[in-house]
Formats: C-alpha cells, sequence, structure tokens
C-alpha cells in the first residue's frame, strides 16, 4: 500500500509527487502514456517558459477566474520558490521579455530532466501505461484506484490529469469523468488561450503577417473593453492568434457578440499620427495610395486598411482629401474585426473549466466532499493569461496537494 497515489505524469502531478516524497511518504505516479511530461515538452514552442518573474499578487492579477481560490497556494510557492527549485536541481534558468522565464537551454527537455532528477531524488515510484478506471472509496474516504490492469490501494490520491487540450500528448479530460463520479461538479471546459475566428475575409487577406507593438482591446456587446493588452499578434486564414489574442480569448463568455479592436500605431495619438501621415504623402506625393503607405504599415495590411477607410489604393497621394485621411487615422487607431468564436478547445493551449473550485479546499486542495482526494493543475476550474503563469498554477497547486496529502 501507498502512502500517497498521483494520477496523472504532468506538471502538477509530477510537482504533487516530488512534494510528496521529499516529506517522506512513499508515493506512487500513475502515467496513462509512455512518458512523462508529454505536454510540458512542447510549452513555449519547445522552450517552455517555466513561470513568471514577479511576485504571487501579480501572479494572482493574471489570472481571470479564480484567482481568490489559487490565492493560498500562490502564496505558500510564489514564482520565486519555484525558480529557486529549478536553480537547485540543475536547470538554470534566465528572464526574458515581460518577465517571461525560460531555462538557459533554450529547451523544456532541461526542465523536464531537473523533474525527473526531482522524482528520483523523492523515491517516486513510477508506473506508465496506467489507464486509471476510477477511485475507490471505503466509507466515503478514499481507499486506492482501479487501473485496467489491477488495483493499487492508497488513502490518499491526487488528481492531476489535466484538461483536455492538446489531447495527442495525452490531456484527453479523463480526470473530469473520475472527479464526476465520485459527486463532484465539473464546469464545462472550453479551450483558453486559444486562437479566435472572425468574420469576412480580411483576416485571410492579410494571412502570415505578424504584428509585434500593436494595441489589442476585446469589446463586448454594449461596446464595453472587457481586456486590453498590447505586443503580438498574428492574422491568419480564420481569424487571429498571437500572444494578445490568447490572453483575449479567456475572456470569451458564452454570451456576446464581441469585436476585436486593433490599434495599429499605439505610440502615436491620432494628431501625431495623422501629422506622420501628412508627412508620409508629401514624400510620396507622385505615388498612388497602395505604394505611398508603405512606410507607415507591412505591405499585406495596406490594401486592407485602405478598403476600411473607402479609399481606393490606385487614388493619387495628393489627391487624398482631407476627410480620406481622418478616415484613415480613424482605421489605423481602431481596425475592428467581429469575432465569431474561438477554436477548438484541442488547439487551445489551456483547458478553462474543469472541478468546480467551491468543492475543494484551496489551501490544501483536498476535495470538500471525498476525504483523501486532492486535485492539482488544469484539472480545477483555473486558468491566466499567456507569460508562465498557466504553469504557476501547476506548480503552486502542485505542491500545496502533494505536501497536504503527505500530513
Amino acid at each position: 500500500m501507498d502512502d500517497v497515489i498521483v494520477v496523472g505524469g504532468g506538471p502538477a502531478g509530477m510537482f504533487a509527487a516530488i512534494a510528496a516524497g521529499r516529506a517522506g511518504r512513499r508515493v506512487l505516479l500513475l502515467e496513462r502514456g509512455d512518458r512523462l511530461g508529454r505536454k510540458l515538452r512542447i510549452t513555449g514552442k519547445g522552450r517552455c517558459n517555466v513561470t513568471n518573474c514577479c511576485s504571487a499578487g501579480t501572479v494572482l492579477e493574471n489570472i481571470p477566474r479564480n484567482s481568490r481560490f489559487l490565492y493560498s497556494g500562490v502564496t505558500a510557492f510564489p514564482p520565486e520558490k519555484v525558480m529557486a527549485f529549478f536553480t537547485q536541481l540543475d536547470c538554470p534558468l534566465k528572464v526574458e521579455r515581460g518577465n517571461r522565464v525560460f531555462p538557459q537551454s533554450d529547451s523544456a527537455l532541461s526542465v523536464q530532466a531537473a523533474l525527473d532528477r526531482g522524482l528520483a531524488q523523492a523515491g517516486v515510484k513510477v508506473i506508465y501505461h496506467a489507464r486509471v478506471q476510477g477511485v475507490e472509496t471505503e466509507n466515503g474516504a478514499v481507499a486506492g484506484v482501479l487501473t485496467q490492469s489491477g488495483r493499487y490501494a492508497g488513502a490518499k490520491v491526487i488528481l492531476a490529469t489535466g484538461g483536455c487540450s492538446y489531447p495527442a500528448t495525452g490531456s484527453t479530460g479523463d480526470g473530469y469523468a473520475l472527479a464526476k463520479a465520485l459527486g463532484h461538479e465539473i464546469v464545462e471546459p472550453v479551450g483558453s488561450l486559444v486562437p479566435l475566428t472572425a468574420a469576412g475575409e480580411d483576416c485571410a487577406r492579410m494571412q502570415g503577417l505578424s504584428l509585434r507593438n500593436v494595441g489589442v482591446k476585446l469589446l463586448d456587446s454594449r461596446g464595453k473593453c472587457v481586456y486590453r493588452d498590447f505586443g503580438e499578434l498574428l492574422f491568419t486564414h480564420f481569424g487571429l492568434s498571437g500572444p494578445t489574442v490568447l490572453s483575449a480569448s479567456a475572456h470569451l463568455a458564452k454570451a456576446g457578440p464581441y469585436r476585436l479592436a486593433i490599434d495599429f500605431k499605439p505610440a502615436l495619438e491620432e494628431g501625431k499620427l495623422d501629422a506622420r501621415l501628412l508627412r508620409d504623402l508629401d514624400i510620396y506625393k507622385n505615388r498612388t495610395m497602395a505604394n505611398a503607405m508603405t512606410d507607415l504599415l507591412p505591405r499585406s495590411a495596406i490594401p486592407v486598411l485602405l478598403d476600411r477607410a473607402g479609399i481606393a489604393g490606385d487614388l493619387p497621394a495628393n489627391a487624398l482629401t482631407r476627410q480620406q485621411r481622418r478616415a484613415l487615422v480613424a482605421v489605423l487607431k481602431g481596425f475592428t474585426l467581429e469575432i465569431t468564436g474561438k477554436r477548438p478547445v484541442a488547439e487551445a493551449i489551456v483547458t478553462s473549466g474543469g472541478v468546480k473550485t467551491a468543492q475543494v479546499n484551496p489551501k490544501t486542495m483536498e476535495s470538500r466532499l471525498v476525504p483523501g482526494l486532492y486535485f492539482a493543475g488544469e484539472i480545477l476550474d483555473c486558468d491566466g493569461y499567456t507569460g508562465g503563469f498557466n504553469l504557476q498554477i501547476a506548480w503552486s497547486t502542485g505542491y500545496a496537494a502533494g505536501m497536504a496529502a503527505a500530513e
């Protein structure tokens, strides 16, 4: 009989297992696949954005849903402790733009190797190809888990099975069924940090265009700004992607419709942008508008923005009227797109939804319904913005669950 059984070998599961093992418990880690950390290996485009070099308070500000639930966990194990953990396991880190923390090697494999060392040092036993079919209980409390190959007895079980994004990595949503079978309410899982689809052909006309410094506002049906950001954006054949859009997607509730407003020149207020436009029109007065805008915009964006402003591309620059110029400035500062939805959850970086947090103790991650049952990571109804915040949730909840289960 093991002291603690952890179901799921992703970031939260591995961290929970290490925490419990370091606390002196016999820990069994069950992984349904043939390796640990399959999703971890592809995060951050294979570089792994480990966390964000910020305070616990800033982490919570970057979690749009259920941040209050995570207060205790993140405060007890904030980014500085995460960074110290990996450094001590011979995985040196570096801080990049936006306080994003990456391994110095620029490889997620270094992060996984550190976790492997941590598991070995903590004496954690790992069993692969272990598909858990149910959590067993006796007199209402946890008694073990049942897999396709047999039963494992244990009075403490941590479910860290992930969400349902990137199912090819093993995140198939199995944990939701396990939790639901024990009476837990599951908030419907949907994609978060996921590309957005947009109406019309404008995005497809700019397909492949990546912009580094743009302003983004997500507007609800009343025109109220529900999210604002600055940074990178990518136009695709179906709509929009890129860091600013992925974070904006976390604010899309079922009720809509939504519009995304893009400021192509956020560093220039309208008066200065108008002056800049006048200067370019004077320099290129003998060119057409399509050719006079090349210093101001990428080529693939020019015909789209001119069309939005009602200006013909072959209009001579010196023939542009004041009214047309103002219309063009307005489009540059507020290019709006109707958002029709999100891409499928399988394409999402993380899942929004999961085990309802009201049924979980925020300090210990233990179920309020089933003694001895704990949750960690993406299976919980918590998700954050891009920038290392979702992995921080995994580390903090994993640590809390592991330490509590070891008591």
